[in-house]
C-alpha cells in the first residue's frame, strides 16, 4: 500500500472528538445542565416553567422533574439527568442537591486537566474522599426513632421549604408523618422498613391546599354501581372479587339454535339464576360491601341493591391490593366458594363528593397498612406541584425512619465536609492530594448557591461559615429566610443521612465516568435520510452534540 494512503474507518458523517477536546466538550454540557437546575436550590429558589412540544406546561423546581421534562440531548449531559433520577428513586430528594454537586466536581477537574493532571489521577482522588465524606458524615449523624414524631416532622417541612406547598407546611408534615408511621413495619432486629406503596396520594383539584388530609384507609376513585345502594356503610364486611359479576361468554365461537319461545325463557330464567345464585353467595358470607375486579351486570347490581348491599365495580389492581392490606380482606377468585372468613372489616365506606367527581373512601380499618391522602388544590398546575412536594416529605421522612439518622441541612454539612476533606488531603501523598482538595472545595458550591439564590453575599457567606466550622460550630448554615448564618438545628432544618451520602455518592460517580471519556464517536443522525425534506442539492449534516 502506497505511504499516505488514507485509510476510513468510519462511516462518511461520523463525528470524531479527542483528548482534552472531547473531555471540556462533555465537561461544558454536563456544567449547563447543573447551571440549568442551579437557581432552584433552597426556600429562595425559584420555579422552572416547561413546555413540551404539545404545549402542556409544568411548573415545578423539582430537580429529578425538571431534567425528566427537559429534552436533552447531549449524551455527557443525559448522564446528570441519570444521577437525578437515582437521587430520586433512592432517597426521594437531594437531586438539585446531585446534580450541582457534579457539575461542580467537573468544573473543578476542568482546572486540574489544563494544569496537566491526568484524568486517572483526579478520579482516584475523587473516589477516595467520596469515601471519606461517606465516613465523615456517618460520625456526625445523629439519631432519630419512629417516636420521634418532632423531628421527624421538622424533616418533611425542610423537604418542602422550597416547594409551593411550603405555606400550609406544618398541616401537610402532619399529615405526612402520621402517614409514614402508620405503614412502618417493624423488622426482627428492631429497625422499620416503609413501602410507599401503601401510601396512596389521590389528588383533586378544587378546593384549597388547606384541604387537604389523611384517609386512615383507601379511597377507590369510583362510585357506587346503582343509585339504590346505600351511600354510607358501618361496620362494613368488606369482599373483594377477582371475578366478573356478569354471566360468563364462551371463550370459543358458539351458537345456540332456539326453536320455540319456552326455550329462550328458559335461557334468560337460566341467566337470571346464575346471576341471582352470586349475589345469593356474597350475602351469605356475610358482605355488606363488594369492590370488584371486574364488571357487575345490570341485573346483578338489582340484586345487590335489593339487599342492600354496596357495591363498586372495575377497580383497579393496585387498589384491590391496597383495600386487601387496609382492611384484611383476602381476594376471591370464585364467587360461590367465598366464606365470611375471607371478608375484611372497616368502620365505615361511603361515597362522597370531591368536587365533580364521586369517590367510594373505605376507613376506620382496625390495622391500617394502607393510607390514603386527598390532595385539593385550586389548579391543576398546584395540585400537581403539591403531589410532588409531597412524595418528596414522604421518602424523606420514610428514609429517616428506616436509618434512624439525621443530618442539619442549609449547607453546614456540606461545609464540614469541605474542612475536614481539606485537613485529610494534606496527609495524602502525591498528585491525587490536589483532586481530593479539590473535592473538599466543591462541597461549598452548596452554601454558596443558597447564599446566592437569597440574594445573600457568597462570599462574606463562606467566609463566615468557614469561620463558624473552625470554631467547632458543626450545625452553623445558611438560613436564606432570615438572609444570615444561623445555628440551623435550633432553627429544625434537617434532613435524613442518606439524601446527602447518596448525593455525594451518585455526583462522584458522575463526574469520574465523564472524567474517564477521552474520545466522542457520534454516528451520523439517522433522523433524515439524505436530500429527504431538503433543497436540491442540499447535503448532509453531520449529527452534532453542541
Amino acid at each position: 500500500m502506497p505511504a499516505g494512503t488514507q485509510i476510513l474507518v468510519l462511516k462518511e458523517g461520523t463525528r470524531r472528538e479527542k483528548g482534552k477536546g472531547a473531555q471540556f466538550n462533555n465537561i461544558a454540557a454536563a456544567k449547563a445542565v447543573a447551571d440549568a437546575v442551579r437557581s432552584t436550590l433552597g426556600p429562595r429558589g425559584m420555579d422552572k416553567m416547561l413546555v413540551d412540544s404539545l404545549g402542556d406546561v409544568v411548573i415545578t423546581n423539582d430537580g429529578v422533574t425538571i431534567l425528566k421534562e427537559m429534552d436533552i440531548e447531549h449524551p455527557a449531559a443525559k448522564m446528570l439527568v441519570e444521577v437525578a433520577k437515582t437521587q430520586d428513586e433512592e432517597a426521594g430528594d437531594g437531586t438539585t442537591t446531585a446534580v450541582i454537586l457534579a457539575g461542580e466536581l467537573l468544573k473543578k477537574a476542568e482546572d486540574m486537566i489544563e494544569q496537566n493532571i491526568h484524568p486517572t489521577v483526579i478520579a482516584g482522588g475523587y473516589r477516595l474522599a467520596s469515601e471519606k465524606a461517606r465516613e465523615v458524615l456517618d460520625k456526625i449523624a445523629t439519631k432519630v426513632s419512629m417516636t420521634d414524631t418532632d423531628v421527624l416532622r421538622k424533616v418533611a417541612i425542610t423537604a418542602m421549604a422550597s416547594k409551593s406547598s411550603s405555606g400550609h407546611r406544618d398541616l401537610l408534615a402532619n399529615v405526612v408523618v402520621k402517614a409514614v408511621t402508620m405503614v412502618a413495619e417493624e423488622r426482627a432486629d428492631g429497625s422499620h422498613y416503609v413501602d410507599d406503596d401503601d401510601i396512596q396520594i389521590t389528588k383533586k383539584q378544587g378546593g384549597s391546599i388547606a384541604d387537604t388530609e389523611l384517609v386512615e384507609g383507601v379511597i377507590v376513585d369510583k362510585e357506587r354501581v346503582h343509585p339504590a345502594m346505600p351511600s354510607r356503610v358501618e361496620n362494613a364486611r368488606i369482599a373483594l372479587l377477582n371475578a366478573a359479576l356478569e354471566v360468563k361468554k364462551t371463550e370459543v365461537s358458539a351458537e345456540i339454535r332456539i326453536r320455540e319461545p319456552t326455550q329462550m325463557q328458559a335461557f334468560l330464567n337460566e341467566e337470571e339464576n346464575v346471576l341471582k345464585r352470586y349475589v345469593d353467595a356474597i350475602r351469605q358470607a356475610g358482605a355488606s360491601v363488594v369492590f370488584c375486579q371486574k364488571g357487575v351486570d345490570d341485573l346483578a347490581q338489582h340484586y345487590l341493591a335489593k339487599e342492600g348491599i354496596y357495591a363498586v365495580r372495575r377497580v383497579k389492581e393496585s387498589d384491590m391490593k391496597k383495600l386487601q392490606k387496609a382492611t384484611g380482606a383476602r381476594l376471591a377468585n370464585k364467587i360461590e366458594e367465598m366464606t365470611s372468613a375471607d371478608l375484611g372489616a372497616a368502620k365505615e365506606v361511603y361515597e362522597r363528593k370531591i368536587g365533580d367527581d364521586k369517590m367510594t373512601f373505605v376507613t376506620g380499618c382496625k390495622n391500617p397498612r394502607s393510607v390514603s391522602i386527598l390532595i385539593r388544590g385550586g389548579t391543576e398546575h398546584v395540585v400537581d406541584e403539591m403531589e410532588r412536594s409531597l412524595e418528596d416529605a414522604l421518602s424523606v421522612v420514610a428514609v429517616a425512619v428506616e436509618d434512624g439518622r439525621y443530618l442539619t441541612g442549609g449547607g453546614s454539612v456540606e461545609m464540614e465536609l469541605a474542612l475536614g476533606l481539606k485537613s485529610i488531603a494534606s496527609t495524602i501523598g502525591g498528585r491525587e492530594q490536589l483532586a481530593v482538595e479539590a473535592f473538599a472545595n466543591a462541597m461549598e458550591v452548596i452554601p454558596r448557591t443558597l447564599a446566592q439564590n437569597a440574594g445573600m453575599d457568597p462570599i462574606d457567606t463562606l467566609i463566615e461559615l468557614r469561620q463558624a466550622h473552625k470554631a467547632g460550630k458543626t450545625t452553623v448554615g445558611v438560613d436564606p429566610l432570615a438572609g444570615k448564618n444561623s445555628e440551623l438545628k435550633r432553627l429544625g432544618i434537617l434532613e435524613p443521612l442518606r439524601v446527602l451520602k447518596q448525593a455525594v455518592a451518585s455526583a462522584t460517580d458522575a463526574a469520574v465516568m465523564i472524567l474517564r471519556i477521552d474520545d466522542v464517536i457520534a454516528s451520523k443522525s439517522p433522523k433524515t435520510e439524505p436530500g429527504k425534506g431538503k433543497g436540491p442539492g442540499a447535503e448532509e449534516s453531520s449529527h452534532d452534540f453542541d
